[in-house]
């Protein structure tokens, strides 16, 4: 869980592309805070400040705008797919004690029995987790697991207060051998080293 970050923003008064593009240029990356039955907010954020923050997976913000703070989570981060730059990002207005589901990166640990590979079949899962208490990844063991093992959500095991969104019976990873030419050269190459022998 990431520790709260805060963010000194400014009132975005124009709009248009040319305009946010000229932003972006100095520094600035649009964005816009929502939620809560309030009207949208346009604002601009600090460039690198931001890019930082939001290297954390569901990173808890502290937005200051005109002597006022807002508590927010980034909904959608729009990256420009080249340049890879933040173009873009949505904000939830989010309170002390509420609970929001958010999408969680699934991370595996561990490594398979030896001559299996693990493919991860669902990279995140939706939690709903406290505002306050967001969980940044969710860790998967796949320690010693043998060919044909699958893990599903239902398996992975969630931080303390926080309830699985996501379906239960959704496959996250699996545990196979691999099979193609690689494999067959692999079998091939053993039979000749035990028939040397």
């Amino acid at each position: 869980m990431s520790d709260q970050i805060t963010l000194a923003a400014e009132t975005r008064t124009e709009f248009g592309k040319g305009f946010a593009r000229r932003a972006r240029a100095a520094g600035k990356i649009p964005a816009v805070i929502y939620g809560h039955g309030n009207d949208p907010v346009h604002i601009f954020l600090p460039g690198h400040q931001t890019m930082m923050a939001l290297k954390h997976s569901n990173a808890l913000l502290t937005i200051e705008l005109e002597g006022k703070s807002e508590m927010v989570i980034a909904k959608d981060v729009q990256i420009e797919p080249v340049r890879r730059i933040i173009e873009h990002v949505d904000l939830l207005i989010v309170a002390k004690g509420e609970k929001v589901t958010v999408d969680v990166p699934v991370h595996v640990v561990g490594e398979s029995f030896a001559g299996t590979i693990h493919v991860v079949e669902h990279g995140s899962l939706q939690v709903a987790a406290e505002a306050t208490h967001l969980p940044e990844a969710l860790e998967v063991s796949i320690e010693g697991l043998v060919e044909g093992s699958v893990i599903h959500a239902k398996d992975v095991t969630l931080p303390e207060g926080a309830e699985l969104v996501t379906d239960g019976d959704v496959t996250v990873v699996t545990i196979s051998v691999p099979r193609g030419a690689g494999a067959e050269e692999a079998t091939e190459a053993e039979a000749t080293e035990a028939a040397a022998e």
